[in-house]
C-alpha cells in the first residue's frame, strides 16, 4: 500500500505510540485523522500534522462510526487506545474486584474490535488497488499477552484476546482485500512510565538485551506504517521488544 495520499485512522491517536503513529502516517503523506478522548491534545496534534480530530471513546459504537466517517478515504487504521490496571488475583482483601477486569477488557478488548469492524466495513467499499487491496489495520497488544506478570491477569487477557483475534480476522476480511496485524510491544516509553524516577525507568531499560533502553514511540509508528507497505504481512502478530521476555515480577 502507497500511504502517500490515503485515509489513515489512528484510534488512541493524542499520546504515546499513537501520537507517533499519527506523526509518521502524516511525514509520509496521509491524511490522517486522530480519534482519542483527550480533546484538547488531540485537537493539538491534528493541527499540527495537518489532519483532522475526532472525540471518541473506542468503547462506544456511535463514536466509533462518526471517527471512521470522518477518515475519507480510509485505507489504513491503527488502533493504540488502550489501559492498565494492575491487581492480584487474589490478594490480602481477598479476590481481586471484577468491576476493573471488565474494563480493562471493554477498553483493549472490545474497543480494539470496535475499531477493527467499522474501519473494516468502510474499508471494503473502497476500489482495489493493483495487488487488489483495499485497506489494512494494524492492532496493538502487548508482549504482557505472553510473559504476563504477577498483578496483570486484566491487562495480559484483554491483550492476549487482541492476539487471538488477529489471525481468524485476517481470515474474515482476506475476501475483501484487507489486512490485519497486530504489534506486540515491549516496554516503551510512554506516559504509562512517565510518571516512574528516572532511576526506574533506567532499570526497566536495562532489562532489555538490545538495545538496553526503553522503546521509542516512533520505533512503534515506523513498523505500523511497514505493515501498511509491506502487502505480504497478514495475520501476524509482531513482538517489538528488543528480545525482552518478561520475569515473573
Amino acid at each position: 500500500m502507497e500511504l502517500e495520499g490515503i485515509g489513515a485512522l489512528v484510534a488512541g491517536g493524542a499520546s504515546g505510540l499513537g501520537e507517533a503513529t499519527a506523526r509518521e502516517l502524516a511525514r509520509r503523506g496521509s491524511r490522517v485523522t486522530v480519534a482519542d478522548l483527550n480533546e484538547e491534545a488531540g485537537r493539538a496534534l491534528a493541527a499540527e500534522i495537518d489532519g483532522d480530530f475526532v472525540r471518541a471513546d473506542v468503547t462506544d459504537e456511535g463514536d466509533l462510526e462518526a471517527a471512521v466517517a470522518a477518515a475519507a478515504g480510509l485505507r489504513f487504521a491503527v488502533s493504540c487506545a488502550g489501559i492498565g490496571w494492575a491487581e492480584r488475583t487474589v490478594g490480602r482483601d481477598g479476590p481481586a474486584a471484577l468491576s476493573p477486569f471488565e474494563t480493562v477488557v471493554r477498553v483493549n478488548l472490545i474497543g480494539t474490535f470496535n475499531v477493527l469492524r467499522l474501519a473494516a466495513a468502510a474499508m471494503a467499499a473502497n476500489e482495489p488497488d493493483a495487488e487488489g487491496e483495499r485497506g489494512a489495520l494494524v492492532m496493538t497488544a502487548s508482549i504482557a499477552a505472553f510473559d504476563g506478570q504477577i498483578g496483570q491477569a486484566a491487562y495480559s487477557a484483554s491483550k492476549g484476546g487482541v492476539v487471538g483475534l488477529t489471525l481468524p480476522a485476517a481470515r474474515d476480511l482476506a475476501r475483501f482485500g484487507i489486512r490485519v496485524c497486530t504489534i506486540a510491544p515491549g516496554l516503551f516509553d510512554t506516559p504509562l512510565l512517565a510518571g516512574l524516577p528516572e532511576e526506574t525507568r533506567a532499570a526497566l531499560g536495562a532489562q532489555i538485551p538490545f538495545p538496553s533502553r526503553l522503546g521509542r514511540p516512533e520505533e512503534y509508528g515506523k513498523l505500523a506504517c511497514h505493515v501498511a507497505e509491506n502487502t505480504m504481512l497478514n495475520g501476524e502478530v509482531l513482538r517489538l521488544d528488543g528480545a525482552l521476555r518478561m520475569p515473573p515480577r
